[in-house]
């Protein structure tokens, strides 16, 4: 610290800077004395140690030190003297001389253990590292024959398991060739042991896993026979033990080919060869013994064996089999008895309280979270689930046998479950019982309504389904504000129940609140995103809405869920033909009809999109298979008519006038185009009988008149004064009819706007605008008409009679003629294409009443 001091302000601040210390001078370090001396001694070169001159200090040579630098000082003199064997600067006596032929450490140098460089005899190298890396390993030699057949060995253990590891990825040819391979290089190891001598040496545990790998393998190649010889060998091979057990296997392979007699006289014998230690082993085969009598319909032998399991050792699979044999042969107490045995049997399984944690116990939380779900407590759910199936599936069945009425079967069952450890299986039957109901069309008040009535105050999630079926009859009957109340009471019991969002989105639908419909759709498909019925219905809403691309992508998706589904098909197809595209419809329909050919609908569609189109022949094909299907649609009828009258077929087109003549009678239109055909080929007599017959039924049609005047003045008849005269008089009706429609509305008009649109319909004329007639009445809701179904709407068949002519006005044009006026046919002239129905129906209405009430049933 004496150096440091502070600045004074009179001081310089930057003096000193270029003083520095002489000890750092290397130019003086030749003239330094003390530098030279101590390179001299402590860092000059030392002679090497010998045994035979010990180096003291009395000995009189000193020993150089154990760097052995030379010094880069001085002259030639100078350094040849530095390399003479020097005193020690101290006088010390040197403790590094060789003694016994052992360098002794110069501890006063460096640690103990080393020595310096140039000390003759033996260094200290405890690791050996002066001997430089060990020499490779000398490698065994492959020619020998125990090599050989090591190699060998590994090999055929490698191959067969890359046979097994191929066959749990599903490759089973690859499975097939790595076994196959496999015996080819275990048969070449026995070769190779019998050459050298070694026969007694056979590695039998090799053979056997060889054969057996490759008979598996051809078994899961359905290579039955090929399996069969493999497990032949081993059996008949006594040096294998416990052979006897494959006769099990190749019993198995009999079933699959159902050899039934074959398979039971390999399990017997399989039986026999397997002692009564293995007991689960000779239950497991005594099962299959039973499931075989079961497919020979021999139900007495099956029942022997299930009874003697259930004895021994019940399982939930033997009891449900045993509950079938005894329902085959209709005996009633003994499926009662079954079925307690059946509830009765233990699963062995932890009770789900087990996995509830305690509030308090953080270790006991952590412990209780990892084993949650882990892979025990999964297979315990689905041995559990697998239980309830079966139980469900036998109170099911025998409900209906046991007792004199269903109802009393199941209210049996239900007591037996409640006294037993599956008692919430008691809830579900109940309600098994009214979907029971439903299926016999019960829905009286004893039935399936009072049945899932009874359910409101239990447990939520019954609650929730019985309210989602009740939602679900109530919309069937079309009681809406019901079907909308237990809609809202499932959704309140469970709010991610998905049936009871659709069921709430159905009854929103038919009150044409789409937007709200739409919402309760999506968040079904939230909750579950599989639920077919949510998806369909979103993408019917938006295609009320308009919204055609976004229920284009909500049936692709379907379609890609419901590969073969027809109204999926037939939305796709009528979407397409919405927005445009008839040739992407017109592909959807060609795969409709590979799933439905026979649908007279979708053939029909074809037919028309394809006249749209102008592919008239193609047209006729599928409208010509639709009237094979379905020949009272009176829409393909009256396409065909006109087709074969446009090809100046007219004699085949009487048929099809004739068949729309028997489905609308009071429709004159169509017996004046089977009397106007019969007129254009030429049979004039059976025209006019057909005329005058027409006439009877239909006296004031003007049209029928006019025909019947022209027929008789060609043919000269002297009937031709009297229809004249009545021409005259309908003629003269109809003016005094039309100024009374004309006045009227003119009267109208001068009224108020209430009053005025009231009355600008007019007054129906009876002849020209006949009543609707009840299947005439615009279908406004769902008329229950699918892609598949065979009845048209009433809307589309309405819209399609208003395009056509009234009944008393011409089929064809023709303007008021004198009555000796030339006679000029009607159907001379082209006739204009009728448009099918399919356009003007209303594509919406194809499923909705199917689709948004179906399916909504739990499983």
């Amino acid at each position: 610290m004496e150096h440091v001091h502070l600045a004074a302000e009179e001081d310089d601040l930057y003096s000193g800077y270029n003083d520095y210390n002489p000890t750092f001078d290397s130019e003086e370090l030749d003239n330094d004395a003390g530098f030279q001396q101590a390179v001299r001694t402590s860092h000059g070169r030392r002679p090497p140690m010998t045994a035979k001159f010990p180096g003291t200090a009395i000995g009189g040579r000193a020993l150089g030190t154990s760097f052995g630098v030379e010094s880069r000082f001085g002259s030639e003199s100078r350094l040849l003297k530095s390399r003479m064997p020097m005193a020690s600067s101290m006088g010390r006596p040197m403790t590094g001389a060789v003694q016994d032929g052992a360098a002794r450490p110069m501890t006063a140098v460096r640690a103990a253990g080393y020595s310096s460089a140039m000390t003759r005899g033996s260094t200290f190298d405890p690791l050996g590292q002066s001997k430089g890396p060990a020499p490779p390993l000398e490698g065994k030699s492959e020619d020998t024959p125990d090599e050989k057949v090591k190699i060998l060995e590994k090999k055929v253990n490698d191959l067969i398991e890359e046979s097994c590891l191929a066959h749990g990825h599903g490759d089973l040819q690859l499975s097939l060739d790595r076994a196959k391979e496999a015996g080819r290089k275990e048969r070449a190891l026995v070769r190779q042991r019998e050459q050298s001598g070694n026969a007694d040496h056979i590695n039998l545990d090799l053979t056997y896993s060889v054969l057996f790998n490759l008979a598996t393998q051809y078994a899961n190649n359905d290579m039955y026979a090929e399996a069969l010889n493999t497990y032949q060998v081993i059996v008949k091979n006594k040096m294998f033990s416990n052979a006897g057990r494959l006769k099990v296997n190749m019993a198995n392979i009999h079933f699959k080919q159902k050899n039934y007699p074959k398979a039971i006289k390999l399990y017997r014998m399989a039986l026999d060869q397997i002692s009564n230690s293995h007991k689960e082993m000779r239950i497991k085969i005594m099962q299959n013994i039973g499931v075989v009598f079961i497919r020979m319909g021999q139900y007495s032998d099956a029942i022997t064996s299930f009874e003697h399991i259930m004895s021994e050792s019940p399982n939930i699979k033997t009891g449900f089999n045993l509950i079938l044999c005894y329902y085959a042969i209709g005996d009633r107490e003994r499926m009662k008895k079954a079925f307690q045995k059946l509830i009765c049997v233990p699963l062995g399984i932890d009770e789900e309280d087990k996995y509830i944690p305690p509030n308090d116990d953080t270790h006991a939380n952590l412990v209780i979270e990892a084993i949650k779900n882990d892979k025990l407590h999964q297979m315990e759910r689905e041995r559990k689930a697998l239980a309830e199936k079966f139980i469900m599936t036998s109170a099911k069945l025998i409900a209906p046998a046991i007792e004199a009425t269903f109802a009393a079967g199941f209210d049996w069952c239900v007591d037996m479950v409640k006294s037993s450890q599956y008692v919430e299986l008691a809830n579900d039957l109940e309600i098994n019982k009214a979907i029971t109901y439903l299926r016999q069309r019960d829905f009286k008040q004893v039935g399936a309504v009072e049945t899932l009535k009874t359910f409101e105050k239990k447990d939520s999630r019954v609650k929730s389904a019985a309210a989602t079926n009740l939602s679900f009859l109530y919309f069937l009957e079309k009681d809406y504000d019901q079907a909308d109340r237990y809609a809202d009471l499932a959704m309140t019991a469970d709010r991610y129940n998905p049936a009871a969002l659709i069921n709430k989105g159905n009854t929103v639908f038919v009150k044409k609140d789409y937007e709200k419909a739409a919402e309760f759709y999506k968040e079904a498909l939230r909750n579950d995103s599989s639920c077919t019925e949510a998806l369909y219905n979103l993408g019917l809403t938006y295609k009320r809405l308009g919204r055609l691309e976004e229920s284009l992508d909500c049936f692709l998706k379907l379609h890609a869920i419901l590969r073969n589904s027809a109204q999926v098909m037939w939305q796709l197809a009528n979407l397409f033909e919405m927005l445009e595209d008839p040739h992407q419809a017109i592909e959807w329909l060609m795969q409709l009809i590979t799933v439905t050919p026979t649908d007279p609908q979708v053939l029909a569609k074809l037919g028309e999109l394809y006249d749209s189109e102008g592919d008239k022949s193609q047209a006729f094909q599928y409208y010509q298979e639709s009237f094979r299907y379905f020949p009272s649609n009176i829409d393909v009828i009256e396409w065909l008519g006109a087709y074969y009258i446009d090809t100046q077929f007219c004699e085949k087109a009487i048929q099809y006038f004739e068949r729309a003549t028997l489905i609308q009678p009071t429709q004159v239109k169509w017996q004046l185009m089977v009397a106007s055909c019969y007129r254009r080929s030429g049979n004039y007599q059976k025209a006019l009988e057909t005329y005058k017959d027409i006439h009877r039924k239909f006296p004031e049609n003007i049209e029928c008149l006019r025909f019947l005047v022209r027929l008789c003045t060609d043919m000269g008849m002297k009937e031709v004064q009297d229809y004249a005269t009545k021409l005259k008089k309908v003629e003269k009706m109809k003016e005094i009819r039309e100024q009374r429609v004309k006045s009227a509305r003119e009267g109208s008009a001068r009224g108020t706007r209430r009053e005025g649109s009231a009355s600008s319909v007019g007054t129906p004329d009876p002849v020209r605008h006949p009543p609707k007639k009840d299947s005439e009445v615009d279908i406004k809701a769902d008329s229950g008409h699918s892609s598949h179904g065979t009845s048209a709407k009433g809307e589309r068949l309405s819209a399609k009679m208003r395009a056509l002519p009234g009944s008393n006005e011409p089929y064809e044009a023709s303007s008021q003629r004198d009555i000796d006026a030339s006679y000029v046919d009607p159907l001379g002239a082209p006739m204009e294409r009728p448009k099918t129905a399919a356009k003007k129906r209303n594509e919406d209405d194809d499923f909705a009443d199917e689709e948004l009430g179906d399916d909504l049933l739990p499983e």
